[in-house]
């Protein structure tokens, strides 16, 4: 199950706030740091014989930072393996109500993100094969969502949090406050991720035997409700606590071990206020809006994140065979119109087709297709375009 035990439980303990360690902590820490590198020099490559795996396409699939020098290799054929939509358990759903959206998208290669602020380290904006993602490099990098008034608590009692992650060496955490304009909570107020699972005191949890999320592309899920807090590795839930001992106040990403060998990387980030569940909204509006259905940027692919609202969407149609949908596609108004409005009707058909292939009758659905027509948010911001990506389920009669 684990791989070298040691260092995991050291790390739960190295991963404490900096800014409190002692002098004889960081020499603890300094001793961990030289033992991790020892044992991962056992498992090194010549880095001589190594060369840039190949792409679908046959080219070289590569990350590339604000020079030459900085870019590394990206892609090995686990990479390339997408998740199966099978996600048949997953139940988490993400709020409606987007506070912070970013999916990099105008960033420039080799700046600092644009919609983060740094704590501490070098991060900047890369490529990673032919997407925008966020690289933590060096310098124990840290960063905070830029928001107004980061200093106040803008996490609300019922919020979710998303995020893909590339892990190439143990140890990613999510802490629950702002590091840079925060104080720091009493209690455990961060999250770890490692290649085998998850650890947030007084919980802890692995994940699946036979499978790591070291060097693939993984998505994180977080819910929070009024002090419960549920945490995922792709469809698996691992940590559930039920009344958490602090008040979640913020956000900071933190990998501690990244540098230029080992860099890491997260894309596709979200945090949004939880809603109304959906028969509760379905009896109130008539319909469902939902924007936790995600779709490969410019296609109709379902993600598998989507599973959790299309496994709460089938178990309402199952449980109340007198309720039939017309599931409506739209999208922002980025990009031409016209392909807009056949990627809406393409994209609500995959997703009828998805419920059917589950068990719905084809009988009690429709779909259809109103492109950037029909905004219900501004144009103007990353948040407000999230919001107009979405799904509809309209009573159908």
């Amino acid at each position: 199950m684990k791989k070298i035990v040691t260092i995991f439980a050291l790390s739960t303990f190295f991963l404490m706030s900096q800014e409190s360690l002692s002098g004889q902590e960081k020499e603890i820490n300094k001793a961990i740091d030289e033992l991790e590198k020892g044992i991962g020099g056992l498992f090194k490559k010549d880095k001589k014989k190594n060369t840039p795996p190949q792409s679908e396409t046959g080219q070289s699939d590569q990350v590339s930072g604000k020079s030459e020098d900085a870019s590394v290799t990206a892609q090995t054929e686990q990479d390339k393996t997408k998740p199966s939509l099978v996600w048949s358990k997953y139940d988490f759903v993400p709020g409606d109500n987007i506070i912070f959206e970013d999916n990099l998208l105008d960033e420039e290669n080799g700046e600092f993100p644009s919609r983060w602020d740094l704590h501490d380290g070098n991060t900047e904006n890369a490529v990673f094969g032919d997407e925008n993602v966020i690289m933590f490099r060096g310098g124990h990098p840290a960063i905070v969502p830029y928001l107004k008034n980061p200093g106040t608590d803008y996490l609300p009692e019922v919020f979710t949090i998303e995020f893909d992650l590339y892990l190439p060496y143990n140890d990613f955490t999510i802490y629950f406050y702002d590091r840079k304009n925060q104080s720091a909570p009493s209690g455990s107020n961060y999250l770890g991720i490692n290649s085998t699972g998850m650890y947030l005191n007084p919980a802890s949890s692995n994940i699946p035997e036979g499978k790591t999320i070291k060097k693939v592309w993984t998505h994180i899920a977080i819910a929070y409700t009024n002090g419960k807090l549920k945490a995922y590795i792709d469809e698996t839930r691992l940590i559930n606590i039920p009344r958490l001992s602090f008040n979640p106040s913020g956000l900071t990403l933190l990998a501690y071990h990244a540098n230029d060998d080992h860099p890491f990387f997260i894309k596709n980030i979200r945090i949004a206020e939880g809603g109304v569940k959906h028969y509760d909204r379905f009896l109130q509006d008539g319909k469902i809006v939902s924007n936790g259905i995600r779709f490969d940027v410019g296609k109709a692919s379902l993600r598998p994140e989507s599973m959790g609202v299309l496994n709460s969407i089938f178990k309402l149609l199952s449980a109340h065979p007198e309720v039939n949908f017309s599931i409506e596609g739209h999208t922002d108004s980025d990009g031409d119109s016209a392909f807009n409005q056949k990627l809406s009707e393409e994209r609500a058909k995959t997703v009828m087709d998805q419920l059917v292939s589950m068990g719905i009758d084809s009988d009690r659905l429709t779909s259809k297709g109103f492109g950037e027509s029909n905004p219900i948010n501004t144009k103007d911001t990353p948040e407000g375009k999230a919001v107009n990506r979405r799904v509809e389920f309209v009573k159908n009669n």
